[in-house]
């Protein structure tokens, strides 16, 4: 009676607007062993970006450019995992594998926005430190507070204009009867694929889209840091140079964690064809919950500030 049910729900093929996520193809019995590891980097994750953002926002002294673009990498961090990992563990517990294409789309639209968001704040990171080293006496001036948020907001007007016309393309295609997505989520281009219709639009702009943002701001930050690197060549100072590497690690670090599983995730749809299904989906969903668990420990172990007010207030706890 309750598998009956349960198949009613997960596929219901009357209704052309369900969807089902199949989870991790080839590997459907092993979902509960898979579910524990992404299940406890998915909570770590919570658990560490919170408490950043609530020890930045109580310590009026770390009101400051730099730890706003921490906590707005906090924030995308838990938003894009969040878009994703509740529905992934549901489908790997519960085997609620059902979604509307509306529910579809929505996922779709707000973790790829995120996503764009996130290297646009990478970006923003970048030019901070180039500021900090190469101008620290008009840092103050060059980058406040309220330009910081400008530039966050900057980056979020972006993310809606480019990726949008992405769901809304794929609003107004027919879908053909077989509605399984092979996947955890809803990948664009796993979605697409059940188009009847041509997709041609989609494909060509989607990898458009992934190679002009992805390369665009690698290589915004790549000139960030050789402008870095050519002034500290004129510094003698061995100090100056650890001082100003221990300041670029934190950044550097959260930086080779983001983009190469994105990478992946975006592009093995469109060409890895000889990569198995399970491979790309649990690489997949390693991109949502990876960078989201380290990032904050990343900045937290090498931020000193930030390092010791989070040491106080668990001691003071």
């Amino acid at each position: 009676m309750y598998h009956g049910a349960q198949a009613d729900f997960n596929l219901t093929p009357s209704d052309p607007s369900i969807f089902t996520l199949v989870g991790i193809p080839g590997l459907e019995d092993a979902h509960i062993w898979i579910s524990i590891p992404f299940c406890t980097c998915y909570v770590i994750g919570l658990f560490a970006n919170f408490t950043i953002l609530f020890i930045v926002g109580t310590e009026k002294v770390l009101h400051k450019p730099m730890y706003l673009l921490i906590c707005m990498l906090a924030l995308t961090d838990v938003s894009m995992s969040t878009c994703v990992m509740p529905k992934t563990l549901s489908i790997f517990w519960f085997k609620w594998k059902g979604i509307t294409l509306d529910g579809c789309l929505a996922q779709m639209f707000f973790f790829q926005a995120i996503s764009i968001v996130h290297s646009s704040i990478l970006v923003t990171m970048a030019f901070d430190r180039y500021v900090a080293i190469c101008n620290p006496l008009r840092y103050s001036t060059i980058l406040t507070n309220a330009r910081t948020v400008k530039l966050g907001l900057v980056g979020v007007i972006r993310a809606i204009v480019l990726f949008l016309p992405l769901p809304l393309l794929l609003r107004r295609q027919p879908f053909c009867a077989n509605r399984l997505i092979q996947h955890t989520y809803c990948e664009h281009m796993a979605v697409a694929k059940l188009s009847c219709g041509d997709i041609t639009v989609n494909r060509i702009y989607g990898v458009v889209l992934a190679l002009v943002i992805v390369s665009g701001d690698l290589m915004l930050i790549a000139l960030s840091y050789i402008l870095i690197i050519r002034a500290l060549l004129r510094i003698s100072s061995k100090k100056a140079h650890q001082k100003a590497l221990s300041t670029c690690t934190a950044h550097i670090l959260v930086i080779l964690m983001s983009y190469p599983f994105g990478l992946f995730a975006s592009l093995s749809y469109r060409f890895g064809q000889g990569v198995a299904p399970y491979v790309h989906t649990i690489f997949s969903n390693i991109y949502f919950v990876t960078p989201p668990m380290f990032n904050p420990i990343v900045y937290g172990v090498n931020t000193k500030e930030l390092r010791e007010k989070v040491g106080k207030y668990l001691c003071r706890k």
